[in-house]
């Protein structure tokens, strides 16, 4: 007989996958055998010839997991899904059988199943794949992820709770992510008195940490879609800051900071050049932006001193838009981040405590 835990989360962005890759670290410390599933997936990529939630690729790598896509992303809605349903050409009752299938044929093989969900209950709703519904369908109380305040967090709990309450099915527990440091003795106060109405346990408060929301060289790739000039073993260096360069070659030496990503336009060789051949400046690399791409000159410049470096096409106030708005998704390849989280979850989770709450399937 295998346990289960449902992971699912207020909304976009609380750090589902962060928590979820955390306690799949911890469940296999526990448990001789560990599967991952995403019943209901979005964002999707392909996999051994199969259309499959991007967050299956992450824990195959991270976890080096052999499942069948099949059984770890049973059910994926591509481009035109919902209309499709409306339509009457997706059968839901197929769609719910299939995940009951994978689940059932998991469960035969593992000791533990870590159910991972796709935004807040509500989604997926008009078509009867929420994860209110696939918690109904599989007799599982959700464990919910909110960020760490006080009544704005509990009153997104509660929409979530009643959701739940629908479908026969209540919240299982709680996780407060994201919890900033000079709130965090009062959150851990008051948010349990706050959950004693709702009758919901707290599994613990995760702390705020920079690092999870910070960008990476291959993240600018992928927001830009092009491919670094220089540096490339430098790919995943973490961007703290970054500042753009478009004044005189003076006030550049002035206001440089170490560590720091310099955007300039291509044309602009003198900073360039100082960026590649002054050790003092320390620059994590450069966005070059403009119609053209940097001179042969340039890059050589770059490529002696292994800066990395991307070109970006476009002006250097669209490109600076792009990148504050940026929101960072965990890589494989990004082994701090993912150390980040398992380290995170074994520190500030009771994860006996998460287990103990499990359902036996």
């Amino acid at each position: 007989m295998a346990k289960a835990l449902f992971i699912a989360a207020t909304g976009q962005h609380v750090g589902k996958t962060t928590v979820s890759l955390g306690l799949f670290s911890a469940l296999k410390k526990r448990f001789e055998r560990v599967a991952f599933v995403k019943p209901v997936g979005q964002q999707h990529v392909v996999l051994e010839g199969k259309t499959v939630d991007k967050d299956v690729v992450l824990f195959r790598d991270c976890f080096t997991l052999h499942d069948d896509p099949d059984l770890m992303s049973p059910v994926v809605c591509t481009r035109g899904f919902t209309k499709q349903v409306l339509d009457g050409k997706i059968s839901i009752p197929k769609l719910l059988n299939t995940i009951v299938e994978a689940i059932k044929k998991l469960e035969s093989d593992y000791d533990c199943i870590l159910i991972e969900g796709t935004g807040h209950m509500g989604v997926g709703s008009i078509f009867g794949l929420s994860n209110a519904h696939v918690a109904q369908l599989l007799g599982i109380n959700p464990i919910i992820i909110t960020e760490g305040g006080l009544g704005s967090s509990f009153d997104e709990l509660n929409l979530n709770q009643s959701l739940l309450k629908t479908l026969g099915r209540k919240l299982g527990g709680v996780i407060l992510n994201k919890v900033l440091d000079d709130k965090r003795e009062m959150i851990l106060h008051y948010f349990p008195k706050a959950l004693a109405v709702l009758d919901t346990p707290m599994f613990g408060a995760i702390p705020f940490l920079p690092i999870l929301s910070t960008p990476t060289l291959r993240d600018f790739e992928l927001l830009f879609e092009t491919k670094l000039l220089t540096g490339h073993s430098k790919a995943m260096n973490h961007i703290d800051a970054f500042s753009l360069a478009a004044g005189s070659i003076e006030s550049f030496k002035d206001e440089i900071r170490p560590n720091e990503l310099v955007i300039t336009p291509s044309c602009r060789e003198d900073i360039i050049e100082e960026v590649a051949k002054n050790p003092k400046i320390q620059s994590l690399g450069m966005i070059l932006t403009g119609s053209a791409p940097p001179s042969e000159q340039a890059i050589n410049w770059l490529k002696k001193s292994d800066v990395p470096v991307l070109w970006v096409p476009g002006c250097a106030y669209d490109v600076m838009k792009s990148m504050n708005a940026l929101i960072t998704k965990i890589r494989a390849e990004d082994h701090l981040k993912v150390e980040s989280c398992i380290h995170l979850v074994e520190q500030h989770l009771d994860v006996d405590a998460i287990i103990n709450s499990a359902t036996d399937l």
